[in-house]
């Protein structure tokens, strides 16, 4: 009884010097932050008080770098010529970026060659250039165009789809009458794809009694 008595009061000697010791380490460490603390905000004040010295306060000169700045000055700084209206035309697997110039010569292009060169039959380019008919304005834009994936039918609903789109940015009062041809919306569909065994999409191969 005695030995577990003495074992016992060692043992709560132990753990008072171990948690004397966490205590007087976790003011130390208090100490030592407050400290580095302090000598932060004077290394920031000291900081701020340099570059206050360095730049005079000019209430007028920060109220100009505030100001937003004219538009004629950005109109000087760039090419207008280079103005355009983007939008992306989809149909199956084609993709058509299609940009509208407001200024430059009144072509239209489609992967660097005339869309009529581009599309051989009056209906492919009946459908080209279906969204610049229905609003009238064939003759107020250079229309260049990129197209890639699918067949010429594809690529030209794609590009009729984007210059829609397009023009719907270069005036949202476009956008009711475009919607009602049919011009906005990417056609959905698509050939339904071949099953093993079968000839096509649901076509079997013929059958033969003998």
């Amino acid at each position: 009884m005695k030995k577990q008595k003495s074992l016992q009061s060692e043992k709560s000697k132990t753990t008072k010097k171990i948690l004397k010791k966490k205590k007087v380490k976790a003011e130390a460490d208090v100490l030592k932050s407050d400290k580095v603390k302090s000598d932060v905000l004077k290394l920031d004040e000291a900081e701020k008080s340099s570059v206050l010295a360095e730049e005079p306060d000019n209430g007028e000169e920060r109220a100009q770098d505030l100001a937003v700045p004219d538009q004629a000055k950005l109109d000087e700084g760039t090419n207008l010529s280079n103005r355009y209206y983007e939008g992306v035309g989809r149909r199956k697997r084609a993709v058509a970026r299609v940009r509208l110039y407001t200024k430059g010569e009144k072509e239209f292009l489609v992967n660097s060659k005339e869309y009529t060169q581009y599309f051989r039959t009056s209906e492919l380019q009946f459908l080209a250039d279906g969204a610049l008919r229905k609003m009238k304005v064939g003759d107020k834009f250079m229309v260049v165009s990129k197209v890639r994936g699918g067949g010429v039918s594809s690529q030209a609903e794609a590009v009729r789809h984007g210059i829609a789109r397009a023009l719907v940015k270069f005036n949202a009062d476009f956008r009711k009458r475009l919607k009602r041809a049919g011009y906005l919306r990417r056609d959905p569909r698509e050939t339904e794809r071949k099953k093993f065994g079968l000839k096509k999409a649901r076509r079997a191969p013929q059958w033969a009694k003998r």
